[in-house]
């Protein structure tokens, strides 16, 4: 369905409900062609950004790695979704849980590069992580390895089974920076001892931004006989990659960061060989009903389906523009970034120099413990960053490079007014 049958069909149903559309949602323009990408790509992105989201022009968004920004397309399609259900328009239950979503799973797993029956929606990589660590057979006494770079969401859920069922949780330190993948790939795979049976790691660290050899890290540890659970909630959307390439046994992946979907949706990607090894934890009929493979995990009682709607429209704006073409400009933001911060007299860098190590995340320290003056102003010119001793700074293709240039002169001129 083309997005003007999608936006008359809202309106319609909208109007049958006595609901008004509000007026800053509405359907976007066409994206820009590619002979605007290749005489001026900085004019390419201006439009992307005033036309595809809804961002007002004082706003400074460089915290995309702890929530990104649907564009307009997502937020028509999940307007449309509850104006639709909300009116009973189709004949099928405007909601999940219950369902196995077939179709939509199919074109989400075409994109990541696995089977549709490895892969089962949930709402966000906090519960894909739990639903593994929660789901394992695991006894007193295995291991569970980690490094000191997760997430809340990626250590907590292990820790959990360490205080109710006596598994140890062991932590592997990683440098910051770090000099190299192999030396990466060395410290984890040199970690493995004869209790540990899962190592879990982020495939691109929300401490820093680092981007783990994934590949390499879980092929020596298949060969050792350790399962691997990989925290990719910054993976789907910044970085190109296919599933079944990674080799991991579990990968947990929040879209709501990179890859433009609404709040709320994450997903689950189980390998086919260890569906039938783990245990659902949220459970209403049919979870015991192993033919139904990863949407097994998906019967989790009723929750909003337009938030879903919004994740594959998401998913298809992502692939409109295309997904090297996205990587090269976020990466070519954090290369500015990480220039400009390797030139600060007021900073250490905590990314490494090594640009296949990162993404979209650059991560530097500040020297000064006195950053207040400089948060406050952040505040005053509504730049929305991750403040405190380290700053991340997560850029998107709806950051402009005037952003961080604000970035850096608010630095200077807070932090320099110290020296």
């Amino acid at each position: 369905m083309n997005r003007r049958k999608v936006l008359t069909r809202t309106v319609s149903a909208a109007a049958l409900l006595g609901l008004m559309q509000p007026k800053e949602v509405r359907a976007a323009a066409s994206l820009p062609d590619a002979a605007l990408f290749s005489a001026s790509p900085e004019a390419y992105w201006k439009r992307i950004r005033t036309e595809q989201f809804l961002l007002p022009d004082w706003r400074v968004y460089l915290n995309n790695g702890s929530l990104g920004v649907p564009p307009k397309p997502v937020v028509d399609a999940v307007c449309e979704s509850l104006t639709r259900g909300a009116g009973l328009l189709t004949d099928e239950y405007p909601r999940w849980g219950y369902e196995t979503m077939d179709a939509q799973r199919t074109e989400y797993a075409d994109f990541l590069g696995c089977k549709k029956d490895e892969l089962a929606f949930m709402h966000n990589a906090t519960e894909a992580m739990s639903t593994v660590a929660g789901g394992l057979d695991l006894k007193a006494g295995d291991e569970v390895l980690i490094t000191d770079q997760e997430h809340p969401s990626g250590r907590g859920p292990w820790l959990q089974q360490q205080a109710r069922h006596g598994i140890a949780v062991r932590e592997v330190a990683i440098p910051l920076p770090p000099k190299s993948p192999e030396q990466l790939v060395d410290l984890l795979i040199s970690a493995i001892g004869p209790r540990t049976r899962v190592l879990s790691f982020s495939g691109i660290t929300s401490l820093t931004g680092l981007v783990m050899p994934i590949r390499q890290i879980c092929g020596a540890a298949r060969a050792k006989g350790v399962i691997t659970v990989v925290d990719g909630a910054h993976m789907i959307g910044q970085i190109p990659f296919r599933l079944a390439d990674l080799g991991c046994d579990f990968f947990a992946g929040s879209p709501h960061k990179w890859m433009f979907a609404p709040p709320g949706c994450g997903l689950l990607y189980i390998r086919e060989e260890m569906l039938d090894r783990l245990w659902p934890n949220t459970v209403t009929g049919n979870w015991d009903d192993k033919s139904l493979k990863a949407a097994r995990f998906m019967m989790v009682g009723t929750n909003n389906r337009a938030v879903f709607d919004g994740m594959l429209e998401g998913l298809r704006f992502h692939k409109a523009i295309g997904s090297e073409r996205i990587y090269s400009r976020i990466h070519q933001l954090a290369r500015m970034v990480y220039d400009k911060a390797s030139r600060s007299p007021y900073v250490e860098l905590l990314t490494p120099a090594d640009d296949r190590m990162y993404g979209s995340l650059t991560t530097f320290r500040f020297k000064s413990k006195d950053t207040a003056a400089f948060n406050a102003l952040c505040k005053k010119r509504r730049m929305w960053i991750i403040g405190g001793d380290n700053l991340r700074v997560s850029s998107h293709i709806h950051t402009r490079p005037s952003d961080i240039e604000l970035l850096f002169s608010t630095m200077e001129e807070t932090m320099g007014a110290k020296a």
